[in-house]
């Protein structure tokens, strides 16, 4: 399936500092602008590292600490002596391409234990942000959208489906299939291909029997 794209769920207005900002400059920013981290990027707006509210508070407990934000919890000593972000950043930054799919997107934010990734184009320059909530925003796709997908181009390519055979509906993300397909084997490979759809929640298969007499689910809707 096409996933969205980073660039379609990204947020590009984001504040960043470079590596010579003073420590107090970077807590006046991230007030400002109610934000957690900003990125450090050098003069090619390149990303070099990240400063987390976690990294400017080494100066207050001066023990490693790590937080979800990135915090190296290995550099404690050295970040409470830090002035400037060179010194407080924690590197390298974990970067999205703009190209990505929002799934390799979540993967790496849940591999990492991160909330957001700094997003970059095809020359590693910073271009945006993303965070868990932006990945989000898949789910608010409207049933006709996953429906009209569904039935464009899921049954096409499912292999030895007719999609005239096969009914599609859609309940708040939640996909009923029903009708008759090549044969068993097949019920769970179009599952999981209609899984695969953008803001899909559930896939639930109904045999032609079950849908016909609209009674108990022939198989129950699983995630």
């Amino acid at each position: 399936m096409n996933h969205q794209k980073v660039r379609d769920q990204m947020s590009d207005a984001v504040v960043r500092v470079q590596a010579g900002t003073p420590f107090k400059e970077i807590a006046h920013l991230l007030q400002e602008y109610d934000i957690t981290a900003v990125p450090v990027v050098d003069d090619q707006n390149r990303p070099l590292g990240v400063v987390s509210e976690a990294d400017l508070l080494q100066k207050m407990w001066g023990e490693p600490q790590g937080d979800e934000d990135g915090a190296d919890a290995s550099a404690g000593p050295d970040k409470a002596r830090a002035t400037d972000a060179a010194g407080l950043m924690t590197s390298p930054a974990l970067c999205a391409r703009e190209d990505w799919s929002v799934v390799d997107a979540a993967r790496m934010m849940a591999r990492h234990r991160v909330k957001r990734l700094l997003v970059v184009d095809a020359d590693g320059r910073l271009i945006g942000v993303v965070s868990r909530s932006d990945l989000l925003r898949v789910y608010l796709r409207t049933d006709q959208a996953i429906r009209r997908e569904i039935v464009e181009e899921v049954l096409v390519k499912a292999p030895g489906e007719s999609p005239a055979e096969v009914q599609v509906d859609v309940t708040h993300g939640h996909v009923v299939l029903s009708g008759h397909l090549s044969s068993r084997t097949a019920v769970p490979v179009l599952k999981d291909m209609c899984r695969a759809v953008d803001g899909v929640v559930a896939v639930e298969y109904r045999p032609p029997r079950a849908a016909e007499s609209d009674g108990p689910s022939g198989d129950a809707a699983d995630g």
